[in-house]
């Protein structure tokens, strides 16, 4: 780490990248990739789901114990949110029986549950890409190195020099290749968890939906 920073590590990062910079202009689209689809899925958690389902639901709820179910469902159009959106589901089939209202949440769940995993498992795929590209990088630049260095018509000391950059191409294309791997991988179990709990919601509105709907609510 202390050499990438030093001007030193620095120079010698350019000078391989300027030597053979395939690779590692694969592992940078690859990361560019892997930032579009981290922000990406980041703004769609906090943004399509920063309703709070306890607080909406004590609405609905309140508003169907009193046998509103048109101003409930008005309260769900409010906005274009995933858990609206369930919860609007089992209210426009509040007077169909229990059948009806479970299978129009469950056809609604099973739409809104892909959404939040979309996307967050490529980046397990892109992890193992970047490492296999900077090893790719890696291998390349050492056959590469010792192909020049096996030369006759060199001095010992552009021998040494030659053998110092390939080495440092090398290993720059392992540390781009890992750093890319170790990133996808930290913010992939962020995601996943994240979506994971925002399942959990989803289901748990699901049920107290169902239970509202067909036990809680007053018979007309």
């Amino acid at each position: 780490m202390h050499l990438l920073l030093s001007a030193g590590g620095s120079s010698q990062m350019v000078e391989a990248f300027k030597h053979n910079p395939t690779f590692m202009v694969m592992n940078l689209c690859t990361s560019a990739i892997v930032l579009t689809i981290v922000i990406e899925r980041f703004m769609f958690q906090l943004t399509r789901y920063r309703v709070n389902s306890s607080e909406f639901f004590a609405q609905i709820k309140k508003l169907v114990l009193a046998g509103n179910i048109d101003r409930a469902v008005k309260l769900c159009e409010a906005g274009d949110y995933p858990i609206l959106q369930l919860v609007k589901a089992g209210l426009t089939a509040a007077n169909r029986g229990e059948e009806e209202i479970d299978a129009a949440l469950s056809e609604k769940l099973s739409e809104l549950k892909p959404e939040t995993e979309k996307r967050i498992g490529a980046l397990w795929s892109l992890a193992n890409i970047a490492t296999l590209i900077g090893l790719l990088g890696t291998v390349s630049g050492l056959i590469a190195t010792f192909a020049s260095i096996a030369r006759p018509d060199l001095s010992q000391a552009d021998k040494q020099r030659l053998l110092a950059n390939g080495i440092a191409e090398a290993m720059y294309n392992t540390a781009l290749g890992l750093g890319i791997a170790v990133f996808c991988m930290i913010v992939h179990i962020i995601l996943h968890t994240r979506a994971k709990s925002i399942q959990h919601d989803l289901e748990s509105v699901m049920e107290r939906t169902f239970n509202l709907l067909t036990i809680q609510r007053p018979k007309a």
